[in-house]
């Protein structure tokens, strides 16, 4: 875990107990700091070891800070009780900003963008390793980062970054900071896109000059998004080694845009072409994005169930020449109770026929039918059996539901396993 003698002998208080919580927890505690946590659920509670305070209800004066999940928004309670007595509310991306000075020399890159940042983040990731860089992910994607074990000194720290963890980040100064696009999303929490834009602005503004910024032309013009001291590079100006046909993993243009600014951000940490081209090659799809589970049946299946809105499943549906599309779940409805669905609706010319499963069956039908073919199936499983008796051989099935899985599944992990396992089933009939 990462520890820092800036947190022993003061007091921390700790909201929120999953996975990330019980990470800052202990280093907090290994440190030499004592731990106030918390966390309203019980089940959460009773699987902490330290001491429990509630800090809904406690006084928090003297606390050198409040750590807290993500996902806790600006008007729970303790964020107006730290306010009152000048306690900093605290993301584990800001503590493992406080104690870097404690580490050995390494460079540090941010990734965010509303669509691409897991991708992006892994394949950038994935070059620093082809090229022999000592690296660690993450942030938004694999370990809570306060439980990852201390680079070397040289190494490589690739985070994603959401906009929920900027909101709660002061001092994280990457070497290279990337932000991939920006389309509407989290507009609850963040009021506007104008809202929206400033929480990801806020990984530019922490720069150092002499650092990079990588920046999506789109997202810097149409959102004023201001890339801070650094250098700026615009994304679509890159222009990577080899060819995308010789990268299995990375297939589609939204792909391609990750590619580049993987590229971009690699190149700034100076690992040589040669290695890029190398990884950009041998690089495996993350699960649950645009991820090939097999050939069955004839038909090439590809699970996209981390696509969770629009504008992540349009770009995937032009990356194949025949497709049937399975989509839907549980929609992202606008203020007026629509679907919308304006970045798809241009990108359906591969489409031979849409399979809407879920409460978006509803929403997405009357829109997608006026331009393919479109059937209301019900299920996940519904839907592959459909597709099974319908599609001819040398199709593609692109599950990429478009929406969030929260109506059938657990999570997107969950459903994009379901279709896994629907998909190895037909290999056993």
């Amino acid at each position: 875990m990462i520890t820092s003698p800036a947190f022993a002998g003061k007091r921390w208080g700790v909201l929120g107990l999953a996975r990330s919580g019980r990470a800052v927890a202990a280093a907090l505690a290994a440190s030499g700091g004592e731990v106030w946590a918390w966390d309203d659920n019980a089940a959460a509670r009773a699987a902490h070891d330290g001491a429990l305070i509630n800090l809904n209800t406690a006084d928090i004066a003297g606390l050198a800070g409040v750590i807290v999940s993500p996902g806790v928004p600006h008007t729970a309670p303790i964020f107006a009780a730290a306010a009152r007595h000048g306690v900093p509310v605290l993301g584990d991306i800001e503590l493992f900003a406080l104690a870097r000075a404690a580490m050995p020399p390494v460079r540090v890159v941010g990734i965010t963008g509303t669509n691409g940042k897991s991708t992006t983040t892994a394949l950038l990731h994935h070059l620093c390793a082809a090229a022999g860089l000592a690296s660690a992910m993450g942030g938004n994607i694999g370990l809570p980062i306060m439980a990852a074990s201390p680079l070397p000194a040289g190494g490589v720290w690739v985070l994603e970054l959401s906009s929920y963890q900027l909101d709660i980040t002061h001092s994280l100064a990457c070497d290279v900071a990337v932000l991939l696009n920006l389309t509407p999303d989290h507009l609850e929490r963040h009021g506007s896109m104008a809202g929206y834009a400033a929480a990801k602005s806020r990984l530019f503004a922490m720069q150092q000059p002499g650092s990079t910024a990588i920046v999506g032309r789109v997202a810097q013009s149409v959102y004023a998004v201001q890339s801070g001291p650094a250098e700026t590079q615009y994304i679509d100006a890159v222009t990577p080694p080899g060819d995308q046909a010789d990268w299995p993993g990375l297939q589609g243009p939204h792909n391609l845009e990750n590619a580049r600014a993987a590229v971009a951000a690699a190149r700034a940490l100076g690992i040589t072409e040669a290695a890029i081209a190398a990884g950009l090659a041998s690089y495996q799809a993350l699960a649950h994005r645009m991820e090939p589970v097999g050939e069955q049946r004839g038909l090439l299946w590809i699970n996209d169930s981390k696509a969770t809105n629009p504008d992540s499943t349009a770009p995937a549906l032009t990356a194949y020449p025949r497709i049937h599309w399975i989509a839907g779940g549980r929609p992202k409805l606008d203020g007026g109770g629509h679907a919308d669905l304006s970045a798809i609706l241009p990108q359906l010319q591969n489409v031979v026929h849409a399979w809407l499963i879920g409460e978006a069956a509803p929403y997405f039908a009357p829109q997608i039918s006026a331009y393919v073919p479109t059937s209301s199936v019900g299920t996940l499983s519904a839907a592959v059996a459909a597709v099974t008796a319908a599609a001819q051989p040398g199709d593609t099935v692109l599950f990429s539901p478009a929406a969030a899985s929260f109506d059938q599944y657990r999570d997107f992990e969950h459903r994009g396993e379901a279709f896994r396992s629907l998909v190895a089933q037909l290999q056993e009939h």
